[in-house]
């Protein structure tokens, strides 16, 4: 029987690209999967792949950036399925700017969604993992948290910060039975990504081809990564024999960072 099934999991950004591979990929094991996002018709479609194949997906309203919107839905979940055992803090947004021309609205922005968004959420799920003795926090970083993204001040800072703070819960709760690790991809096949690569084949002229392979450049294997990749990573995080898997930053970028 899986490790997975009869677990909640909880999924920040579930609605789309990455979350959404997760949330599939976890109720397809068997978990009751709550995903959250702000719009409840990107969830709902989510939900609607989910009951097409095994079920268990659940759609919440949720805006990571609001702390009363994340205190409240979390405790709507639990109330609904139980306390929270695996937690995908996924929810964020990627935008850039030029350092010198970043306004601190903007800044702030990024850092409320990327990096506050994470705390609060992770904050919420905490103490019903710590009330079952068991408990497995992912993190979704970015290669942008191990480097520095020219014109991603905001966006790699707030990255850095997800790392940062995955590995404070990692030792806080070390020995609890609750591991936390971050997932650092580099550029994946999402819905983020495909908008970016139309907007360099406006900009530039480029075919759909030249423009991706400008994407994916940053890639160490010179093309995307697939979501079904970030999935099966989080599954390993979360899956049989992972406990000694702890406070790690998981690289999938098809070559050293």
């Amino acid at each position: 029987m899986s490790i997975h099934k009869g677990r909640h999991a909880l999924i920040t950004g579930g609605g789309t690209g990455i979350g959404e591979a997760i949330a599939l990929a976890l109720a397809a094991e068997g978990a009751e999967v709550t995903i959250t996002g702000r719009r409840m018709e990107a969830l709902e479609q989510t939900c609607a792949k989910a009951d097409a194949l095994s079920g268990g997906i659940h759609a919440l309203v949720m805006d990571v950036s609001d702390e009363a919107s994340v205190v409240n839905g979390t405790a709507q979940a639990i109330k609904a399925r139980g306390n929270i055992d695996i937690h995908v803090a996924n929810a964020g947004i990627a935008e850039t700017s030029a350092f010198a021309k970043t306004p601190l609205d903007f800044w702030r922005k990024i850092m409320t969604t990327n990096l506050d968004g994470v705390f609060l959420s992770c904050r919420e799920v905490v103490p019903g993992m710590l009330e079952n003795g068991w408990g497995r926090i992912i993190t979704i970083s970015s290669i942008a948290g191990l480097k520095g993204l020219k014109y991603g001040a905001a966006y790699s800072a707030s990255k850095h910060g997800v790392i940062g703070l995955t590995r404070v819960l990692s030792e806080e709760y070390m020995g609890k039975g609750i591991t936390a690790n971050a997932i650092c991809p580099g550029y994946v096949r999402t819905p983020i990504v495909e908008r970016n690569t139309e907007l360099i084949m406006k900009r530039s002229n480029l075919s759909h081809a030249e423009a991706e392979a400008a994407m994916s450049s940053d890639n160490r294997h010179k093309k995307l990564v697939e979501v079904a990749e970030v999935a099966e990573a989080a599954l390993w995080i979360c899956g049989d024999n992972s406990g000694s898997i702890n406070g790690q930053t998981i690289e999938i970028a098809g070559g050293q960072v």
